[in-house]
């Protein structure tokens, strides 16, 4: 074989060699933009959230990271799209306990498993939820609320629709202090509290972040937030378990995972840098500042172990509930 043979041989596999460089080589990642696929509406606070991630990684990762909102169908549509996609690193879930814990038990055939096709990458942070009643209703604290609804059997409470951390943290308030109540399911968090506020229900199990404000102004009077301990973005509000319901503990959750089979390296990389964003001082006063509970940084091996154990308790929430979506 000739010399000039070889050289033309040498470069034809050299060319196709730098062809397959970006899907195969996990130390060049990222060199070009990523999609943070959020599965929920713009301006709630999954997707402020999954904005103030994607200008993290923007920064640490050097590339564009883009949020695309793909609300729709209890999450589904955007976590099937993301369980689907090539796992390359360049398309993320934004992902909640709805998708990969609620969902699992609350959709009788649910499009994606949310333990085998995702690889998770980090936790970011909890949800807190709070008690709230319209201020016509004569009650200033848990145990004055427990004593009015027994009183009134059947009293109405809104929710962000069958299935939502709300309803299911209604019910868990229901089966803890004996209440009879009544679920009214609203298509999201806000038309719900709207109608708290308004009167036309007197009560409901909200989301902290979009209550504040309606807490602030008086137009809704909060009886105890439902996680185990006070919560950074309303300090004076008591929890309902040292209200009068020991144990009582709901906080729903964030996090970023990717389709199942992204190169550990890959999940590896994102994870440093998002764990970077979590124990930033600055970035933690935003999470606070959204009624965000920042949590300790994980690692993706800790993250999948939290899923599973979050999959088996929500799914005991969600049976004794009675709520399935068929």
């Amino acid at each position: 074989m000739s010399q000039t043979r070889r050289n033309v041989l040498a470069g034809s596999g050299a060319l196709l060699l730098l062809a397959d460089l970006p899907a195969l080589a996990v130390g060049v990642y990222p060199n070009h933009a990523i999609k943070l696929i959020v599965p929920y509406p713009a301006g709630g606070t999954t997707d402020l959230l999954g904005r103030l991630v994607a200008d993290h990684l923007k920064g640490g990762l050097g590339v564009s990271v883009t949020v695309e909102n793909r609300p729709g169908v209890g999450t589904t549509l955007g976590a099937e799209l993301v369980a689907k996609s090539d796992p390359d690193g360049y398309t993320l879930l934004m992902a909640t306990s709805t998708t990969l814990a609620i969902n699992k038990a609350l959709y009788k055939e649910l499009p994606y498993d949310p333990v085998k096709d995702f690889a998770p990458i980090a936790l970011i942070a909890g949800v807190p939820f709070v008690l709230v009643v319209n201020p016509a209703i004569p009650v200033k604290s848990l145990t004055e609320f427990i004593a009015y609804a027994r009183s009134k059997p059947g009293l109405a409470y809104g929710s962000a629709g069958n299935g939502s951390p709300q309803h299911l943290g209604a019910e868990m308030l229901k089966a803890a202090s004996g209440i009879d109540i009544r679920h009214v399911p609203y298509r999201g968090s806000m038309p719900a509290l709207l109608d708290v506020v308004a009167g036309h229900i007197p009560f409901m199990v909200v989301d902290l972040r979009p209550a504040l404000q309606q807490i602030r102004e008086g137009k809704v009077r909060a009886l105890g937030v439902t996680t185990a301990k006070r919560v950074a973005a309303a300090p004076d509000l008591p929890t309902l378990a040292e209200s009068g319901l020991p144990g009582f503990d709901l906080v729903a959750w964030q996090g970023v995972v990717a389709p199942a089979g992204t190169p550990r390296g890959i999940v590896d990389q994102l994870a440093g840098q998002i764990g970077r964003l979590t124990t930033d001082p600055a970035t933690r006063a935003k999470l606070t500042s959204l009624a965000l509970e920042p949590l300790p940084a994980s690692t993706p091996d800790s993250f999948a172990a939290y899923i599973r154990a979050e999959v088996d308790r929500w799914a005991v929430i969600v049976q004794k509930s009675g709520a399935q979506i068929h």
